[in-house]
């Protein structure tokens, strides 16, 4: 059997390395366009910034290290450039001799990965404009560093790798600013969530435009569309990928409408011993059960797995995937798993969330931070998707909320779910125990939530109150035309309060304003709801808001009192 496999990076060496513990006599011949296999994609920023510092280590394997312990026939700066379905061939274009040859195989693997988009902008010649998705790319940045010595530089896209690369050209010395065309930095994660993000990046001294779309360049700035010109020596464009397959126009191979290689649950492709994994082809949403692209390593390493097993003739299948996803920012994580309020509006899937705020681990052991939870789910309880913004033990979290995902589990099931408890790990009420029984109380009919962003359009004759104590709201500040009555004094105040009207609640994260919402409920009011996250989630979205006004994008420090 000659297995051809297109693309060297994670998706095809994994199926290489898979195919030959499957079949020590198969001939597989790795065809990679680049001078590298086998690399480290997601590490490219961090050896920019200097947090690697061996430039070696992005490298997982050489194609030399590859070819002598899989026998695998390794070619690099071979690009494939048409494939021949009906005759089983490959035209291959040899980069290093300019050669053009034909190949011929019984089983194809195309693993050809993403570029990123480039678009043709005005000035783009004048500055010097990077993209960041290999090696080559990773030691064109680094030369222009050490040997222009830029002072500033924009990063147009607030995605992963923009964000990624935001921090790491700060931490070489750049004066960094990001810009992104859309409200919110983080695409996988909702607004309310980004509001976080938008103060961490402030917090760090960058500029941050939001909601402006780059025109044009100059040799030392960004242009955007209202006519600002953001300073920029040097600028990292990150504004998405797509698939490279416009080697498979005319192959017959089914590709989608952004040229994705449409794919079954055996990831084969439309024309037979064909095969497509990683970044290029569609998988199956689980929780939507949607067609769609989802490029991140961690799929296609599995991927790798089973289209091996398959060709090799195992009973396998991708089942599918959906999306979990981490970015470190400085001391901030952004995590998410499923889906997202946009998407489920998008699609017109009716759902429920709710927002809690809890201590990464016991709050008597010190050392610990807030992290907040956003759950998305259905009035059954079944779990549709999950955000979670903080610090430490953000990854812990959104891994179990992942597999809850995956395996169609429900809130119930996060209430009693069994995980590991010490002072220095969790409490004993894990934050995913408490996002449960949060989301259980609101589908009990317990309580009823209401959201940071219905706070500004409140009804007038609504009853507010803010049932944190007095200290509290010194020091914090609270939401304005919220009344102070705090919890342990409201059994005694109910006579304050008109139990006929809408009655809204906040604390400082939720908990409180629950315990108001029952006590309150109780005592014959009918219309009551606490607000989801509380202040502190209120107070998040509105430090974003004053930064946001802040002319020219600059930092601003903004304390609780000031809100």
């Amino acid at each position: 059997m000659k297995v051809l496999i297109v693309g060297g990076v994670a998706g095809g060496a994994g199926a290489a390395a898979r195919l030959r513990r499957n079949d020590e006599f198969a001939k597989i011949v790795l065809l990679e366009k680049g001078p590298y296999i086998s690399f480290a994609n997601c590490g490219l920023p961090y050896y920019i910034g200097g947090e690697i510092l061996d430039r070696a280590a992005l490298q997982l394997q050489t194609p030399e290290a590859f070819r002598k312990r899989f026998q695998v026939d390794v070619r690099v700066c071979h690009e494939v450039t048409a494939v021949d379905t009906a005759a089983k061939m490959v035209s291959v274009l040899n980069h290093s001799t300019g050669e053009i040859y034909q190949e011929s195989y019984d089983a194809l693997v195309l693993s050809p990965g993403a570029s990123p988009i480039r678009p043709k902008m005005p000035g783009m010649e004048d500055n010097a404009v990077f993209t960041l998705r290999n090696i080559p790319d990773t030691d064109a940045i680094y030369a222009h560093i050490a040997a222009a010595k830029p002072r500033t530089a924009a990063v147009i896209g607030g995605g992963f790798i923009g964000l990624e690369m935001a921090e790491n050209l700060a931490r070489r010395g750049l004066q960094v600013s990001v810009v992104e065309a859309t409200p919110h930095v983080m695409a996988n994660l909702d607004t309310d969530m980004a509001h976080a993000v938008h103060n961490r990046v402030r917090a760090a001294g960058m500029g941050l435009w939001l909601n402006r779309k780059v025109t044009g360049f100059t040799k030392d700035s960004v242009l955007l569309e209202d006519g600002t010109a953001v300073p920029a020596d040097m600028v990292i464009l990150s504004i998405g990928v797509a698939p490279e397959t416009g080697f498979l126009r005319d192959s017959g191979i089914a590709l989608g409408a952004r040229g994705e290689i449409l794919v079954d649950k055996q990831l084969r492709t439309s024309a037979p011993d064909v095969y497509a994994l990683g970044d290029a082809a569609t998988v199956e949403n689980l929780v939507t059960g949607r067609q769609q692209r989802i490029p991140l390593a961690g799929p296609a390493n599995k991927q790798a797995r089973i289209v091996a097993d398959v060709i090799c003739g195992k009973e396998a299948a991708y089942k599918g995937n959906i999306g979990t996803s981490i970015l470190k920012f400085y001391d901030l994580t952004a995590a998410s798993a499923g889906e997202s309020e946009a998407s489920l509006r998008a699609a017109g899937t009716p759902y429920r969330k709710t927002i809690t705020v809890s201590p990464s681990h016991a709050s008597y052991y010190p050392g610990g931070t807030q992290m907040t939870v956003k759950l998305l789910y259905q009035d059954s309880g079944r779990l549709l998707g999950a955000q979670i913004v903080g610090g430490e033990g953000v990854d812990k979290r959104i891994d179990d909320l992942a597999i809850a995902i995956r395996f169609g589990l429900t809130v119930d099931d996060l209430a009693e779910m069994e995980l590991a408890y010490a002072p220095p790990f969790s409490s004993a009420k894990d934050p995913v125990n408490m996002a449960g029984f949060v989301a259980q109380n609101a589908l009990q009919g317990m309580f009823r939530h209401f959201y940071v962003e219905d706070v500004a359009h409140l009804p007038e004759d609504a009853v507010k109150i803010d049932v944190r104590n007095p200290r509290e709201l010194q020091r914090l500040g609270g939401i304005p035309g919220f009344r102070n009555i705090p919890l342990d004094d409201l059994r005694d105040r109910l006579d304050e309060i008109d139990l006929t009207k809408k009655i809204y609640v906040t604390c400082q994260v939720g908990l409180r304003g629950y315990l108001a919402c029952r006590i309150l409920l109780q005592h014959g009011a009918a219309d009551v709801y606490d607000l989801s996250g509380g202040f502190s989630f209120w107070s998040s979205m509105e430090k974003d808001r004053l930064g946001m006004e802040e002319s020219g994008g600059k930092n601003i420090a903004v304390c609780g009192a000031q809100l």
